[in-house]
This record gives C-alpha cells, sequence and structure tokens, in this order.
C-alpha cells in the first residue's frame, strides 16, 4: 500500500510546523511506521532538526526538483529520529526562480515521491509558510493537509488564507486535496482567548480538530538546536509526550 502523503502547511509562520512534521515524524517511526519527511522550506530546518548537516548535502529536494536527481538517490536517514529525510538547504531558494519555465512545474515533487511511495507509511511535507511554487508542489503531491495553528487572533485569517488555496488548487490539479485535522499548537490552556479561539474552530471545522493539543514546552523549542526532536532529546517532556499522541490519533483514524 502506498504512502499517505501529507502536507503540513499554513500560509503563517511561527505556527510550528517544522516543530510538528519532525516530532510527529518520530513518533510515527516509534510507533514502527515508516516515514519519509520532504523538507520544502529553504531554510532547512526540518533537516538541521533532523540531525542532517545543510552543508554537507550532495543531492537534495532541489536537484529532484529541478530533474537532476530521483527521489531514492538524494533521501538520507536521520539517525537521532529513525526516519528517513529528503533534505534542503538554501540553494532550493533558487528553484523557484529556475522552475518557472519549467513544463508542469507544479507537479515535479508528485512525480518524484510517486517513485518511492511504496516504500513508507507516511510521508509528511513541511511546507514554508509562504503561497510559493515550493508549497503548491508540496499540496498537489499531498493527498491531505495537517494544520498546525496557534490560538490567537490572526490565527483563523491564516487558516481562512489556507482554505481559499485548497479549493484552488483542487480544482485545478489535485481534487483529492483535503484537511486532514487542525492541530493546536504553543497552546495555553490558561489563555481565555485561545478557549474562545477554540470554539471558533469547532464551528468552522467541525470534526477537523485534533482532540490532542500541543503545549509550549521549553524542551520541544530545544530539541532542534541539538539536532534531534524532542523524542530522542528528552523522552518524558510533556510536548514530546503530546506528539506521541498526536501520532496515536492519526494511526486510529479514518486515514490509517
Amino acid at each position: 500500500m502506498s504512502a499517505l502523503i501529507i502536507a503540513v502547511a499554513n500560509q503563517k509562520g511561527g505556527v510550528g510546523k517544522t516543530t510538528t512534521v519532525v516530532n510527529l515524524a518520530a513518533s510515527l517511526a516509534h510507533k514502527g511506521r515508516r516515514v519519509l519527511v520532504v523538507d520544502l522550506d529553504p531554510q532547512g530546518n526540518a533537516s538541521t532538526g533532523s540531525g542532517i548537516n545543510k552543508s554537507g548535502i550532495s543531492h537534495g529536494v532541489y536537484a529532484v526538483l529541478l530533474g537532476n536527481a530521483t527521489a531514492a538517490e538524494a533521501i538520507v536517514h536521520s539517525k537521532a529520529g529513525a526516519y528517513d529525510v529528503l533534505p534542503a538547504n538554501r540553494a532550493l531558494a533558487g528553484a523557484e526562480v529556475e522552475l518557472v519555465q519549467e513544463l508542469a512545474r507544479e507537479m515535479r515533487l508528485k512525480n518524484a515521491l510517486a517513485e518511492v511511495a511504496d516504500e513508507y507509511d507516511y510521508i509528511l511535507i513541511d511546507c514554508p509558510p509562504t503561497l510559493t511554487l515550493l508549497t503548491i508542489n508540496g499540496l498537489v503531491a499531498a493527498q491531505k493537509i495537517m494544520v498546525p495553528m496557534v490560538c490567537e487572533y490572526y490565527a483563523l485569517e491564516g487558516i481562512s488564507d489556507l482554505v481559499a488555496t485548497i479549493r484552488k488548487i483542487r480544482q485545478a490539479v489535485n481534487p483529492q486535496l483535503d484537511i486532514l485535522g487542525i492541530v493546536r499548537t504553543l497552546y495555553d490552556a490558561r489563555s481565555l482567548l485561545s478557549q474562545q479561539v477554540d470554539a471558533q474552530l469547532e464551528k468552522y471545522f467541525p470534526g477537523k480538530v485534533f482532540t490532542t493539543i500541543i503545549p509550549r514546552n521549553i524542551r520541544l523549542a530545544e530539541a532542534p538546536s541539538h539536532g534531534m526532536p524532542a523524542l530522542a532529546y528528552d523522552p518524558k517532556a510533556r510536548g514530546t509526550l503530546a506528539y506521541l499522541e498526536l501520532a496515536d490519533e492519526l494511526l486510529a483514524g479514518p486515514q490509517a
């Protein structure tokens, strides 16, 4: 059975997209699933957070998108996370310009992943926070979107932008694309605003909000600087346990 490909996306920055990709990947791998992380952000944070040396990449997602390497040639293994990574570095920023003239440019990632999808149970794509050609490649390649969001005033605005983008991509090139679920991140249960945004989410996205809540947690924030997911850095941290719960919820869901 081919992998479930999930784009982790939100058109608002600072919501914990990369943290969610890295820690959910590690949690799924810990539970015996074969996982590939695709780093589509030129900052390459999902790569470094997985313990991959960005400057040592010979082939990354950049070479794959330009047709200079296959996904199989570019994939490296994260020892810290026990999953595979299709890594990125600053070179990826150039792909935007270079792909503009190419045919079927929005299909590049989808076609590349088709060659390795049977080798994984889950493929998690870390999308940039802006709607670029890279993000579009991620959304075209995916079957589902997971949306991390912080429960604050402008968060719903970011999601409404994403919903509009999903609608356009569904109409144009990927009719199966759908929201898998919304993950509340950096959560402060003491905040009245968090509770108010919760109520709004349940109203506008019934059945699409994950039960698991990811708390603000210092260990989650520290782990990337050590080049490892929180599960390897501090297995008992609140943030670590929350992502293990999220993995259980994903595995138990209708898409599992």
